[in-house]
This record gives structure tokens, C-alpha cells and sequence, in this order.
């Protein structure tokens, strides 16, 4: 089995348990990703320090290697956009519309999860962070393709946030990252 069926067959497993997974515990997971993520800003800063010095290396812009500098300041806005997202409104389960047919039938439109979502993005760390927790607060796994440039963050990133989810009682599988 290639290493993309194993990320695939192993998020398809995790599917069933972030999509009938709780407010509450979609909301502790995301709070412990907002807490590991200031816990372990220091990894996450030494990490990143690889991906801007190859950025460097390569003649990458300053205007790019700026989008893909975490700092402390950088990584605590990170965990606050968590923190928002916790404070959102959990929209699974919302009843959008309906109506009943001529017949009695009662037809009823409800928000659910769209199970397994891939994402590419550029080289931006932060991106890997939010779109995690965005899929997570809608009961969704996510598969994340981040740009090489951003590699060795996304990396550290994506394990700081599958640890979380794991101590919160929750599958790491539902936050992957494509390491290749």
C-alpha cells in the first residue's frame, strides 16, 4: 500500500468518530491544540528555523519568507484564532431549512459533516493550524498538503496537533499531514 492510500485508509477510519464526536469534545481537543501549540512554541520556532534558512538558500523573497517566519508573537495569534474557533457556534446539526410536502412528508435540510477533506496550500504554517481546526470544529478529518517550502513546520505542526487530539480522547488520524 503507497504512503497516500495509508494516509487515506487511515483518515477513512477516523471519519466515523470526529463525525458523531460531541460540541464539547471537539471544542477540549481544539483547546488542547491552542494550549500545545504555546507549550511547544520553541519546537515549532526551531523547526521553522529550518524552512527559512533553505528559503534563504533558495532565493525565496523576503516578502514569501515572512509568510512562512513563525515567531512566539505569530504562534500565540495562531492559538488565539483556535481559541475563536472554539467560540464559534458548533454548526453540525444545524437545521438550515425544510418544509412538508403535499403529502405529510417532512423534509428537513441539517448541516452535517463532509467526512474525509484534502487541502493544498502555499507555505504558510499557519494555514496548516487553522484549516486543521476549522475541519476538526465541523467534525471533519483533514488531510493537509502544505508547500515544501514549509515542510519541516507543517511536520512539527501536525504532530503537536495529533498529540493533542489524542489527549483529548479523540483519533489522531483526523489531523494528517502529507510529510513527503
Amino acid at each position: 500500500m503507497s504512503y497516500t492510500q495509508e494516509l487515506g485508509k487511515r483518515a477513512k477510519a477516523a471519519e466515523a468518530f470526529i463525525s458523531s464526536a460531541s460540541t464539547m469534545q471537539k471544542n477540549k481537543a481544539l483547546a488542547a491544540i491552542s494550549k500545545a501549540l504555546i507549550e511547544n512554541s520553541r519546537l515549532i520556532i526551531a523547526e521553522n528555523a529550518k524552512d527559512i534558512a533553505a528559503a534563504k538558500e533558495n532565493g525565496m523573497s523576503e516578502a514569501k519568507q515572512d509568510r512562512l517566519m513563525l515567531d512566539a508573537s505569530r504562534i500565540e495569534g495562531i492559538a488565539k484564532g483556535v481559541d475563536q474557533i472554539i467560540a464559534l457556534g458548533d454548526p453540525i446539526g444545524e437545521i438550515i431549512g425544510g418544509g412538508n410536502r403535499p403529502n405529510g412528508l417532512q423534509i428537513i435540510k441539517t448541516r452535517v459533516p463532509l467526512g474525509v477533506i484534502g487541502i493544498i496550500f502555499e507555505s504558510r504554517p499557519n494555514v496548516t493550524v487553522d484549516a486543521a481546526a476549522l475541519c476538526l470544529k465541523t467534525g471533519n478529518v483533514v488531510i493537509l498538503k502544505g508547500g515544501k517550502e514549509a515542510i519541516n513546520s507543517n511536520i512539527c505542526l501536525g504532530k503537536i496537533m495529533r498529540e493533542a487530539v489524542g489527549s483529548a480522547g479523540l483519533p489522531a488520524d483526523i489531523i494528517q499531514v502529507v510529510e513527503n
